[in-house]
C-alpha cells in the first residue's frame, strides 16, 4: 500500500498543482475565463477518452509496466509549458499530459480494490485517497500562488516530478495476475459492470463539475491571490480529511444517508461562496467566501469516497477495473465540463456568483439518484 500511495502521491501532485495554475497562466498570456477553462477541459477531455482503454491495458501490460508509462506521459510534457504560454500550445502539451493522468487515476483505484481486506474497502480507498487529498490541500493553492507572483516556472518544473517515481513501480505487481493470464469474462459482464458503476458515477460527475468550477474560476474572481489562495488551502484541507475518514465510516454504518448529506453540504458551500463573492470585498465578506469553501471541502470530500466505494460494491471484485474506469471518467469528464461551462456561464451578464448558485441547484437535484444508489449499513465484519 505504502508504494501505491507513493507513485500516485506523485502523480496527483503533478496535476494538481496546474489544476488551477493553468487557466491564470493562460489568463495572464491573453485569454478571456472561457478560454483559459479551455486548457483544463482540453487536460480532462483526453483523461477520459484514454481512461476507457486503460482496463484492457492493466490486463495486456500489468499494473507495473502501466503505471511506468502513465507517470512519465504525465510528469515529462510538464516542462513544455515552459516553451509559450500562448492558449494552442498549452492545450497541445495538456493533451499529452491527460493521457498520462488516464493512467495512473485508474491504474491506482484498481489496484487499491484488489489489495483491500473484504468488509473494508472504504477504510482502504480512505487511505489510498491521501495521494490525490494531499495534492489538493497543498499543491493546488501553491499552484495559484506561484502563478500569480509571476514564478509560474516552477509549476512547470515541479509537474514533472512524476518521472522520478518510475522506479517504485515495480512493487505495483504483487498480488496480481501476469498480464495476459486474467480469466475471459462472461458474456455481457463488461456491458453489466458499465450500468452497475453509472449511478454512482453520475452522482460524483456533478459534484466534480462544481468543485471544477470553483477551483478554476475562483482564483480569476479574485485575482489579488490571497483570497483565493487561502480558500483552496480550506477546501483542499477538510476535502482531505472527509476523503480519508468517510469511507471508515461507510463501512459501519452504511453510505445511503452519507452520500445525501455530503451532497448538501457541497450545495450549502456553494451557496455561501457565490454570497461572498456577490457581496464584494471586505473581511466579512472574505470570510463568507472562505466558511463556503470549507464547507463544500467536507461534502466533495466524501462524495469522492462513498461513490468509489458504491461502484466497487456494485460491480464486484472481478470488474473492479471498469469500476474504476468509471468512476474516474466521470470524475474527470465532471472538472472538464465544469472548467468549459461555468467559465462560458460565468462570462455572461449572469456573472460567476449566480453561476455557483446554479451549480447548488445542480448538485442538489442530484440527491434522489445517491439515495438510490448508495448502499445501505452493511453486516458487521469478522474479527
Amino acid at each position: 500500500m505504502q508504494a501505491l500511495v507513493a507513485v500516485s502521491l506523485a502523480g496527483f501532485t503533478s496535476f494538481c498543482l496546474t489544476l488551477s495554475a493553468l487557466p491564470s497562466w493562460a489568463a495572464a498570456g491573453g485569454a478571456t475565463p472561457a478560454a483559459a477553462g479551455l486548457v483544463i477541459a482540453v487536460l480532462l477531455g483526453c483523461t477520459v477518452l484514454t481512461q476507457a482503454v486503460v482496463p484492457v491495458l492493466v490486463a495486456r501490460l500489468g499494473p507495473p509496466r502501466l503505471f511506468a508509462l502513465g507517470l512519465v506521459a504525465l510528469g515529462l510534457p510538464a516542462l513544455g509549458y515552459l516553451v509559450s504560454d500562448a492558449l494552442w500550445w498549452l492545450m497541445a502539451v495538456s493533451a499529452l499530459r491527460g493521457a498520462g493522468f488516464a493512467v495512473v487515476t485508474v491504474v491506482g483505484a484498481t489496484v487499491t480494490a484488489g489489495i483491500a481486506p473484504p468488509g473494508r474497502h472504504g477504510e482502504a480507498v480512505g487511505i489510498y485517497s491521501l495521494s490525490s487529498s494531499l495534492p489538493n490541500l497543498l499543491a493546488v493553492p501553491a499552484g495559484v500562488a506561484l502563478t500569480l507572483a509571476g514564478h509560474f516556472e516552477w509549476v512547470a518544473v515541479l509537474a514533472a516530478a512524476p518521472v522520478l517515481a518510475v522506479p517504485l513501480v515495480r512493487a505495483l505487481g504483487r498480488g496480481h495476475p501476469a498480464p495476459g493470464r486474467s480469466s475471459a469474462p462472461a458474456p455481457g459482464a463488461p456491458r453489466r459492470a458499465l450500468l452497475a458503476a453509472a449511478g454512482p458515477a453520475v452522482v460524483l460527475l456533478v459534484a466534480a463539475l462544481a468543485c471544477s468550477g470553483l477551483v478554476t474560476f475562483l482564483p480569476i474572481g479574485r485575482p489579488d491571490g490571497v483570497l483565493a489562495t487561502v480558500s483552496l488551502l480550506f477546501f483542499g484541507g477538510t476535502a482531505a480529511l472527509t476523503r480519508w475518514r468517510a469511507g471508515a465510516l461507510a463501512d459501519r454504518t452504511g453510505s445511503r444517508l452519507l452520500l445525501p448529506a455530503a451532497l448538501c453540504l457541497c450545495a450549502a458551500g456553494l451557496v455561501l461562496v457565490a454570497g461572498g463573492l456577490a457581496a464584494g470585498r471586505g473581511p466579512g465578506r472574505d470570510a463568507v467566501v472562505l466558511l463556503g469553501a470549507t464547507v463544500f471541502g467536507v461534502g466533495w470530500g466524501a462524495v469522492q469516497n462513498l461513490t468509489l466505494v458504491a461502484a466497487f460494491g456494485r460491480v464486484g471484485p472481478d470488474r473492479a477495473a471498469t469500476a474504476s474506469a468509471v468512476w474516474n471518467a466521470a470524475f474527470d469528464t465532471g472538472l472538464a465540463v465544469g472548467a468549459l461551462v461555468v467559465g462560458a456561464v460565468a462570462g455572461t451578464a449572469l456573472g460567476l456568483p449566480w453561476t455557483y448558485v446554479l451549480c447548488a441547484l445542480l448538485v442538489a437535484g442530484s440527491l434522489p439518484l445517491a439515495v438510490a444508489t448508495a448502499p445501505g449499513r452493511r453486516p458487521p465484519r469478522p474479527r
